[in-house]
């Protein structure tokens, strides 16, 4: 089996490869990812091809650092009526992405490409749709205040592998890309490859 790389530091996707039987090392691409997606948006990019761009930039970093390995980027944008969200930097601003999320839909972009040899061979994107309910303040903030440490790096002020599931009221799409990592699809084509038994 060969080893996959994942460009992230992403505890939940590496959780979910490693679940999933595969054998990886973790290399967080460590890119001005702030300044990048800036940057993108400033040229008119839109949700789905700035995911996809943030994936392979992170793939093709570490990938360079190992031109003969199988290496993974992702990438997830939250967008809800055309606002593209960033991860919160206070309890204050997690509230203000709930208050803004609460009783809408909005979707997340899902981006992965796979480098081999220094080169892309495969990329995939999803666009889950996500329905909050329309939670009550008091739950609001009593959520933020238990589960800041965990939310604090999650775009939308949510985990949906913890208690953030309580906040929805419904969902359209695939619980892995929701998870930031299309994981049927990926092991597709690792099958295929022949990078892993199947």
């Amino acid at each position: 089996m060969t080893v996959l790389t994942l460009a992230s530091g992403s505890a939940i996707r590496a959780t979910l490869l490693r679940n999933a039987g595969l054998q990886i090392a973790v290399q967080p691409a460590r890119i001005d990812e702030e300044m990048l997606r800036e940057s993108l948006l400033a040229e008119g990019a839109g949700a789905h091809d700035l995911a996809d761009a943030l994936a392979e930039h992170k793939a093709l970093k570490v990938a360079r650092r190992n031109p003969q390995g199988l290496v993974l980027g992702c990438d997830q944008i939250l967008e809800c009526d055309g606002r593209i969200f960033a991860k919160p930097r206070d309890p204050d601003e997690a509230r203000a992405q709930l208050d803004t999320l609460r009783g809408k839909t909005h979707r997340l972009h899902t981006a992965a490409v796979l480098f081999a040899q220094g080169e892309p061979v495969w990329r995939h994107f999803a666009t889950p749709r996500l329905t909050m309910r329309d939670f009550s303040d008091a739950y609001r903030d009593a959520y933020i205040a238990r589960n800041w440490d965990e939310i604090r790096h999650c775009v939308g002020g949510y985990q949906i592998e913890a208690e953030g599931l309580r906040l929805f009221s419904a969902i359209e799409g695939d619980l892995f890309s929701i998870q930031g990592l299309p994981l049927i699809e990926l092991l597709q084509i690792l099958t295929r490859r022949k990078d892993i038994d199947g």
